[in-house]
């Protein structure tokens, strides 16, 4: 794809060079300074090479729609104390912007998956995740590869209708904390058609998030696509409106789940649908997990103060790791309400058979097959944390 007349060019026109040593930072940042001031439409491009990028925030707003066509490779630094924030690439209060043109952003971020000098090394908060898409209106994110993120390889926040088409997110699967792309507070996000590889969810959708699609995802490795956690914060914006539809998961660690911190703060989340789902191998399909408590950080003999309602999951077939195929461990504060089984047909093959369907606080409308028999056992009274 050749570059349009008239565009931006980072290197033959601000100086920017491929050759991993100079910084992209003031080139793009020069380009973007041009590009947000211009009346009329215009593109910046980053052209095919390797480049080293410090960091950048592109910020609006503009005057006029912007495309950046990242062609090139372009790399963070590998070392997690050269970054004073937790953010590499940000774009910020844009309206009607695209990001495409077959490039990579690489986080290198094989150093920080060592968690080295983080609180029990759980949970660094303070790594840079590798795209941060805040407050954008009108945004389409196409054919980019995001990959090996030192967090989460892309967070959006605060958009409304902004589109991930055809994107590749890349991590290993022992990558820690490492979301391919997290939602929280936005309106009308779609993805559709990406491939995500982590160690973490493939999707996680937080609170505030409303009217979402997405898609025909692949992910694998990962721990599926969920929505939460929730409640583990005061004033958390309801969820609702979300539809996960035609994926496929592969050797995931969960399928499709929602799941909320057992005791902690109350929240709402509604409208949530999971359709035509293909499971190869995943070790807990569909789950909702009201007691989830990683790393033992709240009080398990406490229920989860998030109500749940109106949720389907419909024609989710394939293969299960693990006997618990179907979990559903609802509140006993707030059960979960109008919840929806329909046909779902999972299979387990390994020797602590057969496979399960567990249900606490909750009695779902059955319809359709259901292999294996919907709600058939009691969730045990120490259930397995999921991760």
């Amino acid at each position: 794809m050749e570059a349009q007349l008239g565009a931006l060019d980072v290197v033959a026109k601000f100086g920017a060079k491929d050759d991993l040593n100079t910084d992209l930072s003031k080139p793009l940042l020069d380009a973007w300074k041009e590009a947000c001031a211009s009346p009329t439409p215009s593109t910046i491009v980053i052209p095919k090479g390797t480049y080293l990028l410090s960091q950048a925030t592109l910020e609006g707003p503009c005057k006029a729609p912007i495309e950046l066509q990242v062609q090139g490779n372009i790399k963070a630094p590998a070392d997690p104390k050269a970054f004073k924030e937790p953010k590499w690439v940000s774009f910020l209060h844009v309206e009607n912007f695209k990001l495409f043109g077959g490039g990579a952003f690489d986080g290198q971020g094989t150093a920080a998956y060592k968690r080295e000098g983080c609180e029990k090394h759980d949970f660094c908060s303070n790594l840079p995740i590798n795209i941060r898409f805040d407050y954008l209106t009108n945004a389409m994110i196409q054919d980019i590869t995001i990959r090996d993120s030192k967090q989460f390889h892309a967070n959006v926040l605060g958009c409304k209708n902004i589109t991930f088409e055809s994107v590749t997110v890349s991590a290993p699967e022992d990558s820690p904390n490492t979301d391919g792309i997290h939602i929280g507070r936005s309106d009308g996000v779609k993805i559709i058609n990406t491939n995500i590889k982590t160690g973490d969810d493939c999707i996680s959708i937080g609170d505030g998030s409303k009217n979402l699609d997405i898609t025909g995802v692949t992910c694998g490795p990962g721990h599926g696509i969920s929505i939460g956690s929730l409640g583990n914060y005061a004033n958390e914006e309801p969820v609702e409106g979300i539809k996960v539809s035609k994926c496929t998961l592969t050797n995931t660690s969960n399928g499709v789940r929602i799941k909320t911190w057992a005791g902690q703060f109350p929240g709402t989340a509604s409208d949530m649908h999971f359709e035509d789902i293909t499971v190869n191998n995943v070790s807990c399909p569909v789950l909702i997990d009201q007691k989830y408590c990683p790393w033992n950080k709240c009080k398990m003999n406490e229920e989860s103060n998030v109500k749940l309602s109106n949720i389907s999951f419909q024609n989710i077939h394939g293969t299960a790791a693990l006997p618990e195929v179907v979990k559903l461990v609802c509140s006993g504060t707030f059960p979960c309400e109008n919840v929806e089984l329909a046909d779902i047909d999972i299979t387990f093959s390994g020797p602590n058979g057969p496979a399960k369907s567990e249900c606490k606080n909750v009695t779902p409308k059955i319809t359709g097959k259901q292999n294996p028999v919907a709600c058939s056992t009691p969730v045990p009274a120490n259930p397995t944390p999921t991760v």
